[in-house]
């Protein structure tokens, strides 16, 4: 009000006080004129006045209600997380009736999924959550987390269930900590059952039988509350609809209304696309060949560049993605191994127990309870196989060139015949290799002139012996 009220009184000056102009016009109708002119000089005065009111107050129209949508395609990792927390304080900040999650996901860290719930419970604003499109689901942590929403949402087609958890590679953990982290998750999914109001022994069975239901059978059983074919749908299916928040209950007011996304950051895009184990597993290899390949060609600059690059990306997914480290550990003896063998001839022994140590070390490198987080056996086996075929590669070639004859400096000029530049009785020279050269005779003395064959070496002496005329022809050297 009070700019306003300033703003109004700026104009009347620039009127009435500072237009000289109109001041000599007022003058003239308002003192100088009869009743009636100042009757009317009244009148525009009033008018102007009101024209530069109805110009200055804002207009106040009724404003349409905003839903706030985000969109979690994937797995649910820490990157995730901080897009949701996120998502949450921006939509409350913009007074948002609700903030809809449209999931679809395979499941993720029950760490991250923890946290989301916690987000949830402290939102001002309701959370709804909706598996959407058609054909998307809410498995493992993807149904704890559309549990815990105030509003749980299914498109046709979709299902939601099956948060058993299970090790990261797959396989069977160890009786006693699969009973652990059963018993502790499945406490934990009935939590959020009795806090929303929504069944508590299918959330036991969700987590220790892997149950999974369809939209339908969802909805009959009280799992979810509504079943929207898009999110108009929900918008309105939604609204009239009371639920509790951290600030108390809420009625939502969704019918009509504007449908704002907030999109993902740069940063939370990227941090989502690097916590795929399979994408940090490749970024390590090529961090850790990258940095070989410079260590032993220095000058190189491309692997060095690759690998550093690359060994910052892969750092930047530990620190987030749950790593175990005897895996991590028996990758790098595994590469240990293979340059060992590089410059020591075992024969290969070295490589066949570094490809062991390489593809146990793949298979443990990721510690997670979901198998969203597990490495494809497929790549796995595809980069063990490349790598042993280079290392084999390389240590064959090392063993053949060891074998080979040695073809340069002294020892390389053993058995070419040269002409005898002197005398040489014992001693003289000869001119092998475009370098003078000191020659000691074996046998009869040498004339000059005369073809000789090198024979051997002597602290930078060759030794020479007289060469028959019948292979002269055929063995000179030029």
């Amino acid at each position: 009000m009070i700019t306003w009220y300033r703003t109004i009184l700026i104009l009347w000056r620039i009127c009435f006080e500072k237009c000289r102009c109109l001041r000599q016009l007022w003058n003239t109708l308002f003192q100088r004129g009869n009743a009636m002119i100042r009757l009317s000089a009244y009148l525009v005065k009033i008018l102007v006045f009101a024209c530069f009111i109805s110009l200055a107050l804002p207009v106040h129209t009724q404003a349409r209600p905003l839903v706030n949508t985000i969109r979690i395609d994937g797995a649910i990792d820490p990157a995730v997380e901080l897009y949701i927390s996120r998502s949450i304080q921006a939509a409350q900040e913009n007074n948002a009736q609700a903030l809809i999650i449209l999931l679809d996901t395979p499941g993720g860290l029950l760490d991250s999924t923890r946290s989301i719930v916690k987000d949830f419970y402290e939102a001002r604003i309701p959370i709804v959550v909706y598996v959407w499109p058609e054909g998307a689901r809410a498995a493992s942590a993807g149904a704890i987390i559309t549990l815990a929403s105030n509003i749980a949402a299914m498109s046709p087609g979709t299902n939601i269930g099956a948060a058993h958890p299970v090790s990261g590679t797959g396989g069977q953990m160890d009786p006693v900590m699969s009973r652990k982290v059963e018993n502790d998750t499945a406490a934990f999914v009935r939590s959020i059952a009795a806090r929303r109001h929504k069944p508590i022994d299918w959330a036991d069975q969700v987590v220790r039988k892997s149950v999974s239901i369809t939209d339908t059978e969802a909805l009959k059983k009280g799992v979810i509350d509504i079943i929207a074919k898009d999110q108009a749908d929900l918008a309105k299916q939604m609204d009239g609809r009371a639920v509790d928040t951290a600030s108390g209950r809420m009625v939502i007011r969704s019918a009509n209304a504007r449908i704002e996304p907030i999109s993902a950051s740069l940063r939370e895009r990227f941090l989502h696309a690097v916590d795929n184990p399979n994408i940090t597993y490749i970024l390590m290899l090529l961090a850790v060949y990258g940095l070989i390949f410079e260590l032993s060609n220095p000058g190189a600059i491309l692997p060095g560049v690759v690998g550093g690059i690359s060994l910052i990306m892969a750092l930047l997914s530990f620190a987030v993605l749950p790593i175990n480290l005897a895996g991590f550990l028996l990758i790098l003896f595994a590469v240990a191994l293979f340059l060992i063998d590089l410059h020591v001839p075992t024969h290969g022994i070295l490589t066949v127990g570094g490809i062991i140590a390489f593809a146990v070390g793949s298979l443990m490198l990721f510690e997670s309870t979901d198998p969203a987080f597990r490495l494809s056996v497929v790549l796995v086996g595809t980069m063990a196989v490349m790598t042993a075929l280079f290392f084999l590669f390389a240590v064959g070639a090392g063993v053949r060139a060891q074998k080979n004859p040695i073809v340069t400096g002294t020892e390389g000029m053993i058995g070419t015949v040269v002409e005898a530049k002197t005398d040489i009785d014992p001693t003289g020279k000869v001119f092998a290799e475009g370098s003078w050269w000191n020659a000691r005779a074996e046998g009869e003395p040498i004339g000059k002139g005369e073809c000789v064959r090198i024979v051997g070496n002597r602290k930078l002496t060759l030794i020479v012996r007289k060469e028959s005329n019948s292979d002269q022809s055929n063995n000179r050297n030029p």
